[in-house]
């Protein structure tokens, strides 16, 4: 349902804008909303968990049998080789014509608890001789099978079936952790222009209130009701409200600029903030948010990865370092002939056994050195590990703590936001009967545009700590329940 409600959202925004090229109103899940979907960071990070996808496609197709199908179609040898004349007793050159033909399928299947090759092969060559004794032969491997093993060596395949589904794990979850990251960053460009919006919209209204004043101060100065000065500062106050208002113009097409590009909208169109209500406020416990970050963080996934590739390669350089042995061993028939119909009856049994050994001797301590790099390397990664763990749940406390502050503060900032408007008029209806001064004045617009700004940057901070434990945690406080918008995106693929 929830998404629904989003992608039915996205099509009137979209919708809005053919409608109206001049002007977007947009609100906090609008722009969230669009973000995820559409900008050039959602792309990017659908795009980074696609490739995961197929590599871990890749490895799954690797643990499947491979059937593979080997063709030499025609070969023809004309040359000269030497050769030995018995009869002579010395060796002689000759001339020598041959056509060559084979094929074959060959079926691999790797075992993943040995680390060894299971595998079933068939095949048919073709040999044809001209010159003074031409002749033609056929020889066939109906069928052989076969198994190699590295009896002491590294079995690659284990460690693969331990990292392989973890990488892909932590794909699936970092797809989700970027959409909240690009939630975080919605949210920042948004109240970037809201903060220029309202800047905007305080200067328009202080000029147009300056300009007033000015021309009551004008009135007033006529009557001696009000000092020159007095009046100077007033004309002065209309020439700073409108540099003011300049400069707050240029930060706001800045600012529209700046978010229209991250949402990849049509950077000519003018946007519009809807400020968000205030928000119901309710507590997240530290506890918590800890037990949900190390069950759903990719990054402890990440760590995890770290360590298992580092156990990987000290395996790798300690078996790499000593004794290492093989066996390959295969059971299969042949036969040869001169005709086609030959080489299938009365099969010949063929057998291979081999075992090979490989035993350093001398190299000077080169094996010795990588293997004790691979252990020094693992324990800086362990130690590594456990400090950015720390560093992750230092990271969720602090935020959470902000979090559950960040309340108290917009109430506060909305409270004193209705003081200082209301002070504000006050003081100006005072100004023109005559029962107030300049400074009072001054003071009070200035209070009123502070509290204004600390309304908005309350609101911000508010909702980029809520969706900053949303990307640490990957779970959704407001609806109790793990956050699935990766899920959600990889279902419509």
């Amino acid at each position: 349902m929830n998404a629904i409600v989003k992608y039915t959202t996205l099509a009137l925004l979209l919708f809005a804008t053919v409608a109206n090229a001049q002007e977007i109103r947009l609100t906090l899940d609008d722009a969230i909303t669009l973000a995820t979907d559409s900008s050039l960071s959602a792309v990017k990070a659908k795009s980074s968990y696609q490739s995961g996808y197929w590599e871990y496609r890749s490895y799954k197709a690797a643990r499947l049998p491979s059937l593979t199908l080997n063709l030499t179609p025609a070969q023809y040898n004309r040359n000269i080789v030497q050769r030995y004349d018995s009869q002579n007793d010395r060796d002689v050159f000759r001339t020598q014509q041959s056509y060559y033909a084979s094929g074959g399928f060959s079926i691999v299947q790797n075992v993943d608890w040995t680390g060894g090759t299971l595998y079933l092969n068939s095949s048919l060559d073709f040999l044809r001789s001209f010159g003074d004794e031409s002749y033609s032969q056929f020889n066939s491997v109906p069928f052989r099978i076969g198994y190699s093993q590295s009896l002491l060596g590294y079995n690659k395949f284990k460690w693969d079936k331990l990292i392989e589904p973890l990488k892909y794990e932590k794909r699936k979850k970092e797809l989700t952790y970027n959409i909240e990251q690009i939630s975080e960053e919605a949210i920042t460009y948004f109240f970037s222009l809201a903060q220029a919006q309202a800047e905007y919209d305080l200067a328009v209204k202080n000029l147009a209130s300056c300009d007033t004043l000015y021309r009551i101060g004008c009135d007033r100065h006529k009557i001696a009701a009000i000092s020159k000065a007095d009046l100077q500062t007033l004309k002065l106050d209309v020439i700073n409200a409108n540099n003011t208002l300049k400069n707050c113009e240029i930060s706001l097409r800045r600012a529209m600029f700046q978010l229209a590009s991250f949402l990849n909208m049509d950077k000519e169109q003018t946007l519009k903030i809807e400020l968000p209500k205030r928000p119901e406020l309710f507590t997240i416990s530290a506890a918590k948010a800890l037990e949900y970050a190390r069950e759903n963080n990719p990054q402890f996934l990440t760590l995890k990865q770290n360590i298992l590739e580092s156990r990987q390669t000290v395996d790798r350089t300690k078996k790499e370092s000593g004794i290492n042995a093989s066996f390959n061993a295969s059971i299969g028939f042949n036969q040869v002939g001169s005709e086609f119909n030959e080489v299938w009856h009365n099969l010949l049994q063929q057998d291979m056994v081999s075992v090979g050994l490989s035993i350093p001797l001398v190299d000077w301590g080169v094996r010795k050195g990588k293997y004790n790099m691979a252990k020094n390397n693992l324990n800086v990664v362990e130690i590594s590990s456990r400090q950015t763990k720390q560093q992750i749940e230092e990271e969720v406390i602090m935020t959470v703590n902000d979090f559950n502050v960040q309340g108290g503060m917009i109430e506060s900032a909305e409270e004193a936001r209705m003081l200082a408007e209301s002070a504000y008029e006050d003081t100006r209806m005072r100004f023109i009967i005559g029962k107030s001064d300049i400074n009072s004045l001054s003071m009070a617009l200035t209070r009123k545009d502070t509290a204004e700004k600390n309304y908005i940057y309350a609101l911000r901070n508010y909702w980029l700590s809520y969706y900053k434990i949303r990307k640490l945690t990957m779970y959704d406080f407001t609806n109790d329940c793990l956050i699935d918008s990766g899920k959600e995106i990889i279902s419509k693929w």
